[in-house]
């Protein structure tokens, strides 16, 4: 099984609200589509949990190269 970063050139980026520099990074298409079947189960909960807390604890989502996470 390959890994979703492998095949993924963007992430979906929540950033947190009360923690600069911290967040979740969802692989995604250059739209934003993520693919849930994917995702281990862990990050399919990360990335549901961001999207319900979305203006609680995280930024509205942004699309952004896989090369900026480094």
């Amino acid at each position: 099984m390959t890994s979703p970063t492998s095949s993924s050139e963007h992430h979906l980026l929540f950033a947190s609200l009360f923690h600069p520099g911290r967040g979740i990074a969802v692989p995604c298409d250059a739209d934003g589509e993520v693919h849930m079947d994917e995702l281990s189960e862990r990050l399919k909960n990360a990335y549901l949990g961001a999207r319900a807390l979305v203006g609680r604890e995280y930024a509205l989502p942004i699309v952004e190269p896989m090369h900026s996470l480094h």
